[in-house]
């Protein structure tokens, strides 16, 4: 009888040391707890993959209409098989002291992406920053580094990106002289500007000072290259532009993509042809709407588009969600996971996340939802 109960106790103690597996698939929309019991709040984010494990970095948000300013900072996770992801704190903090910094709190920070620089050996992160009590005025481009993948990250400047620089595809109209009549102001999509975005000539006018940057992604190439994709031009146009070598700042090479056609939310991968892809969305403020996608042989174009990936019912609101990230599952071909948000501006702490399979069918890609769903989709 003794020994029995010696076993049993060895057994109830083994199984309290023994780490708690939560999830064994992915579940798109619903609660996702992390190791604490607690929402993941990664919003917005992107994924690090460093030394066999994964790093999510995303936006803090909190409770109430405020949440969607930046009252605490980039938030991060780790995983080692993207189902369960342990709490890192907050790698970058936004600044309590000084009102005037960029990133002061209350400013408004978006889209935190993080790359791992192999010659200098740091974590970079970028991100959408809009200074505070400014609204969307500022359309600028963050930049904070780190020596370890779970920070803290240390904010070094903000930038308007390739200021005194055309991009490659220029064209003559673009550097004609620019009256001062256009004003800098956001209004969330393409209500706000003619269907003609170029008679504006908006490029020319902030080619002096830096153009615009919102909503934005990163992109490490097969030879080490970066590439900084951020919604530009009142946000009618997408950049694609190169980084330097310590991925700091830009090399001043860039161009300009989807002209008029306001997409924001980009997200991008390279499959094993070599082929690149983009996903984006609409501009409609916090609301969804259909998905778009195109590609192209050359990361600097041309850009072909290619529709709605989404298929199915709910595709034309993205399977109510918006497009953040696409990730590369380590170990696997062409495996990629297209990451995206539900906003809930209300409460945005409560938004909930979205991760599907991206599949590949004649050099095109699609989106089809699915409520339960594990790595094993990639095996096929």
């Amino acid at each position: 009888m003794k020994i029995f109960s010696v076993l049993v106790l060895l057994l109830l103690l083994s199984s309290c040391n023994a780490p708690e597996t939560k999830y064994i698939s992915f579940n798109p929309g619903q609660e996702w707890l992390d190791n604490n019991g607690i929402h993941i709040n990664a919003h917005g984010g992107g994924i690090l993959f460093h030394n066999k494990k994964y790093y999510w970095y995303g936006e803090h948000k909190i409770a109430g209409e405020v949440g969607n300013t930046a009252q605490v900072g980039v938030h991060v996770y780790s995983s080692n098989d993207l189902y369960n992801w342990t709490d890192e704190g907050i790698a970058l903090e936004v600044d309590e002291s000084d009102s005037k910094s960029d990133i002061a709190k209350g400013c408004i920070l978006e889209r935190p992406k993080v790359i791992y620089n192999t010659k200098t050996k740091k974590f970079v992160m970028w991100f959408h920053l809009e200074l505070k009590e400014h609204g969307y005025d500022a359309a600028r481009s963050g930049v904070a580094v780190a020596d370890n993948p779970t920070g803290p990250f240390v904010f070094i400047k903000s930038v308007r990106p390739n200021q005194g620089y055309w991009p490659l595809n220029v064209q003559e109209f673009h550097k004609r002289s620019v009256s001062d009549t256009i004003k800098n102001s956001y209004c969330g999509g393409l209500g706000c500007l003619p269907a003609h975005v170029d008679s504006l000539n908006i490029l020319g006018r902030d080619y002096e000072n830096g153009q615009m940057a919102r909503d934005m992604n990163l992109f490490v190439d097969d030879d080490g290259k970066a590439y900084h994709l951020y919604s530009s031009e009142e946000n009618s146009t997408l950049h694609i532009a190169e980084l330097t070598d310590d991925y700091l700042s830009h090399s001043g090479r860039y161009a300009r993509f989807f002209a008029n056609r306001y997409m924001e939310a980009p997200a991008i991968l390279k499959n094993s042809k070599g082929k690149y892809y983009i996903i984006a969305s609409g501009c409609t403020g916090w609301a969804p709407n259909p998905a778009r996608s195109a590609s192209a042989d050359n990361i600097f174009g041309p850009w072909t588009e290619l529709g709605n990936p989404c298929i199915g019912q709910d595709s034309l609101t993205t399977f109510h969600s918006q497009s953040t990230y696409i990730l590369n599952v380590q170990g696997k071909n062409d495996a990629f996971i297209f990451m995206a948000d539900r906003w809930k501006p209300e409460n945005p702490i409560d938004g909930r996340y979205v991760w599907l399979p991206v599949y590949f069918e004649n050099d095109k890609i699609h989106l089809k939802w699915t409520d339960k769903w594990d790595l094993s989709v990639f095996n096929d």
